[in-house]
């Protein structure tokens, strides 16, 4: 991790460049990263020595690049990172963008509980391959946690990231719903592609849909369980931990969303709940 003298100079010099840099990453003029489509929250496999099982991760991610998925999460609350040693979550990240199709996008969960670790740990990942930041919310003073103290925890990881930023709202893990007002003042930020919301709440991501419309901003649901109701309500895509062992199936009803299907992506989503439901909102948020 960064030393206090380099995260001074990686501070000075990122808030130098931001708005240098920033069109960098755009996906067409005046327009941010397109993170539209499913994506996997990669699991991360251990030894029965509690090791990161490295050879067994590879082993992962090249059957899940047999799919149409547009990218991969790694680090997330599927990929059980509270249980990561700093060096480990690098490693990882670099272990998948080696092994995974070079045309994916990689979105590398880089939360801390502090802001300064949580732009140190991004930009580390940017350096060993992650294309976005997806950065969860900091809870341990959750009752501190106000909108204002949020923005202000976002707005400086986004400045100082070299790569664009996902929010992550996940209350089920953390007991704190990112505030819908914190995410609309956050959508104007130039470095803020869009939202992971794992909540569950469909009226609140068509708030959230409805209250960023104006800007370059895209939502991205949580879980296959409410997938098509997020499609119709204006989300781009979803995170689904279900796409790890039917991705088949999640990716036929973003194509049946996608193409205004709804009345077979409806029979699909209907037969997808139960399997969804077996993994549980405990493991698979």
């Amino acid at each position: 991790m960064l030393g206090p003298q380099v995260w001074s100079s990686v501070r000075q010099g990122l808030s130098r460049s931001l708005s240098r840099n920033v069109r960098g990453w755009a996906s067409g003029e005046g327009k941010k990263v397109d993170i539209a489509g499913i994506y996997p929250p990669v699991t991360t496999p251990f030894t029965a020595t509690a090791e990161v099982d490295y050879g067994k991760l590879e082993e992962n991610l090249h059957k899940l690049g047999t799919f149409p998925f547009r990218g991969f999460v790694v680090q997330g609350s599927n990929g059980e990172f509270p249980f990561l040693t700093s060096s480990e979550r690098l490693e990882v990240v670099s272990c998948v963008r080696q092994a995974m199709p070079k045309n994916r996008l990689l979105l590398a969960g880089s939360g801390c509980e502090s802001t300064q670790a949580t732009v140190e740990m991004t930009v580390s990942m940017a350096q060993v391959g992650a294309d976005a930041a997806m950065v969860v919310t900091p809870c341990y003073y959750r009752g501190r946690m106000s909108s204002a103290a949020l923005i202000h925890h976002y707005t400086k990881v986004a400045d100082l990231s070299p790569i664009p930023v996902v929010l992550y709202s996940v209350p089920a893990n953390t007991g704190l719903d990112l505030p819908v007002d914190a995410v609309v003042t956050l959508s104007q930020h130039p470095n803020i592609v869009g939202m992971k919301d794992s909540g569950g709440d469909v009226t609140r991501i068509g708030l959230i849909v409805h209250k960023t419309r104006k800007q370059d901003f895209q939502v991205l649901a949580g879980s296959a369980g409410f997938l098509m109701a997020s499609y119709a309500l204006g989300a781009v895509g979803g995170v689904c931990a279900l796409a790890n062992v039917l991705g088949a199936q999640v990716c036929q009803l973003e194509r049946l969303c996608l193409t205004g299907q709804w009345e077979d992506a409806q029979k699909l989503q209907h037969r997808l709940i139960e399997p969804n439901a077996a993994g549980s909102t405990e493991h698979w948020p």
